[in-house]
């Protein structure tokens, strides 16, 4: 199918009826990328993309999944639409061990499709394959969100959506978790995630947009993007400084 995967125009959104948190956002993913969205502290990252995910009230613009208008589609049915959600936190079932995790998120499968799918997971995350039996609560950080990303990844989505998946990691589990992504999107999965971590993001991501009050401020390519005097002021609050012996 040609046209982007998903394609966002001018939305507006919130959780309260005429406050806004995001102000007319507007972006595009296409098929086989990573897309990246940044902003500082307060700029709106997370309500954009859980009102791109049907958890909160939109009340302008559109939201298009393979041309298909989910604006106004509940969040318990986006995985049917192909939209796979991981938010940040309480994305799996931590009393609950590894493979009831993944049996719980493929009950909207035939149980012979659903194994089949589980066993997929577990030969592209060995790590979990190892503590099928472990109660997910038990894992390390990163573990935990690999569980998260192949619970999203049981049903096949289109579009993988993410909310700060390096939050609360070590440095270590933060390289795991990307390079994990990177892993997945080579696979053919598209991707669209919100990260505060602008570097490790960046490193995987082929596009990028900065979300300052709501709005996308600034977009490009995510190789570019980290020494963008743009992203600096943007993003970091630095304005960009004129060349030494150059007018003030």
């Amino acid at each position: 199918m040609s046209g982007p995967v998903l394609q966002v125009r001018d939305l507006v959104a919130g959780y309260e009826p005429g406050v806004p948190i995001v102000r007319g956002a507007s972006i595009r993913v296409e098929r086989g990328e990573i897309v990246v969205v940044l902003g500082p502290n307060g700029a709106g990252k997370s309500s954009f993309i859980k009102a791109i995910a049907g958890l909160v009230p939109v009340s302008g613009g559109q939201v298009l999944l393979e041309g298909q208008d989910i604006t106004a589609v509940p969040a318990h049915r986006m995985v049917g639409m192909g939209l796979a959600f991981v938010p940040q936190t309480e994305n799996i079932f931590p009393l609950m061990s590894v493979e009831d995790n993944l049996r719980t998120a493929g009950d909207i499968l035939e149980p012979k499709e659903a194994a089949r799918r589980i066993a997929r997971m577990y030969d592209t995350f060995p790590d979990l394959k190892a503590f099928r039996r472990t109660g997910a609560g038990n894992l390390s950080g990163g573990q935990r969100q690999m569980l998260a990303v192949a619970r999203a990844l049981i049903v096949e989505p289109k579009l993988l959506v993410l909310d700060e998946p390096s939050a609360g990691l070590s440095p270590k589990f933060v390289a795991m978790v990307f390079s994990m992504l990177s892993d997945i999107r080579k696979a053919g999965l598209t991707i669209l995630l919100v990260e505060q971590n602008a570097r490790a993001a960046l490193a995987i991501g082929d596009r990028a947009y900065v979300l300052v009050e709501g709005k996308d401020a600034h977009e490009g390519v995510a190789s570019d993007l980290w020494s963008d005097p743009v992203v600096a002021e943007l993003y970091l609050g630095q304005r960009p400084q004129p060349p030494k012996g150059g007018a003030a």
